[in-house]
């Protein structure tokens, strides 16, 4: 652990900002190079090398004064629960490799964990080719168990996405926060943060989404049908594991495909590719994302 920042002692917390990574190296120095011009620093810094380990990534967290660690077993979720589990900082804060933060990213994260019952802070990701300087007079959202729709803003998008998060660690009770089932190189390959943010906010804690945390992401895609076959498990298994939600996560899918609009804010708006894709993919989506689910179950964590 380095020495205390000068944030940290304004407001009494440390931070331990962590990126996950697997042989990129190019666009983890990127990553890197942006996280040692924030303002304030961090405390700490961890690649996590989620591979069986890389003398260029090792070398390059070196050169940007990181810790480095390697997770061997593939998934995102593991990478990301094992930098949890190599820090003792207040707030554990994330990054994708491939995300560059704003300078004062850090400091607009850290700022809404004066709040104890903060659990779970993100902020907005944007492409290469929008002007950040539109997001700076947006107003916060804070979400909590005392909102109606919090289940459906919680698991579908309403607090953010992965690459731009941080988490109360103590709130995490010790435990690995990120499902096994889920997250890219997973089973499932999808939405790990978005479970986890439902699990801290379901034990009484709250989250606030800050516009002008802002960090720069490439747009990914992948398979249609396999992306709308993950969404499928997911849709099952948050049936599983929130019994008291079904009836909510019910009415949103319902919503959702009759293509209504959120009442909440959501990037994009628009039901989404998969919804729009018609009855075949549907079918074919249909019965993917059953059978993914249940060979996933395996790997529930205890």
């Amino acid at each position: 652990m380095r020495n205390v920042s000068p944030l940290a002692k304004k407001i009494g917390l440390t931070v331990t900002i962590i990126i996950c990574t697997r042989n990129r190296p190019a666009l983890l120095a990127r990553c890197l190079e942006a996280v040692a011009a924030l303002k304030p620093r961090p405390d700490d810094v961890l690649v996590v090398d989620n591979s069986e380990g890389c003398p260029e990534t090792e070398q390059l967290a070196r050169k940007f004064s990181a810790r480095y660690t390697i997770e061997p077993i593939p998934g995102l979720s593991r990478a990301r629960n094992r930098g949890m589990a190599e820090t003792n900082s207040d707030i554990v804060a994330y990054l994708d490799d491939d995300a560059t933060p704003c300078q004062d990213w850090i400091e607009s994260i850290l700022n809404q964990f004066r709040d104890p019952q903060v659990a779970v802070v993100t902020g907005e990701t944007i492409l290469p080719d929008v002007d950040p300087g539109k997001l700076m007079n947006e107003p916060l959202r804070t979400v909590s168990r005392e909102d109606r729709q919090w289940f459906e803003m919680a698991t579908f998008g309403g607090l953010g996405v992965g690459n731009n998060m941080a988490l109360r660690k103590a709130a995490c009770n010790g435990k690995a926060v990120f499902d096994l089932r889920l997250g890219r190189s997973a089973p499932l390959g999808i939405a790990e943060e978005s479970h986890a943010f439902a699990t801290l906010l379901s034990r009484g804690y709250r989250a606030v989404h800050v516009p002008n945390a802002i960090v720069v992401h490439p747009i990914t895609n992948g398979d249609i049908v396999q992306r709308a076959a993950s969404s499928v498990a997911y849709w099952l298994l948050l049936f599983s594991e929130f019994p008291g939600h079904r009836l909510d996560l019910l009415r949103f899918l319902f919503k959702r495909l009759r293509r209504q609009p959120l009442t909440w804010p959501r990037n994009p708006q628009t039901p989404g590719e998969i919804i729009t894709s018609g009855w075949r993919v549907y079918w074919r989506a249909g019965l993917r994302g059953v059978l993914l689910y249940f060979r996933s179950r395996k790997l529930r964590q205890k």
